[in-house]
């Protein structure tokens, strides 16, 4: 999937997370801010990893700021704020297995 223009998906709120998807060259860059990043950092970060090779990212600037959202939580607010990136006029929800 082609990101042409800044998604965003979620809050700030407890147990939520917000997820800002922009475009980027050279790759994919992953900021990851969380309140429970020295316990789940590796986690999250490979969840975010897995659903943008699940999507065809290869080129997107991801900033995720969680708030101890569970991991079913930041998967929809990625696919939410990808697919908002990218145009997309039908999500792939199937993805939220």
């Amino acid at each position: 999937m082609k990101i042409e223009r800044t998604g965003v998906a979620g809050s700030l709120e407890s147990s939520d997370t917000l997820v800002t998807v922009d475009p980027h060259r050279g790759g994919v860059e992953i900021v990851l801010r969380s309140i429970a990043e020295a316990r789940f950092g590796v986690q999250i970060r490979a969840l975010i990893e897995t659903t943008l090779r699940e999507l065809a990212v290869g080129e997107a600037r991801v900033q995720v700021e969680d708030r101890s959202a569970l991991d079913c939580t930041i998967k929809a607010r990625l696919v939410t704020a990808i697919h908002r990136a990218a145009k997309a006029e039908h999500p792939v929800w199937e993805l939220l297995k």
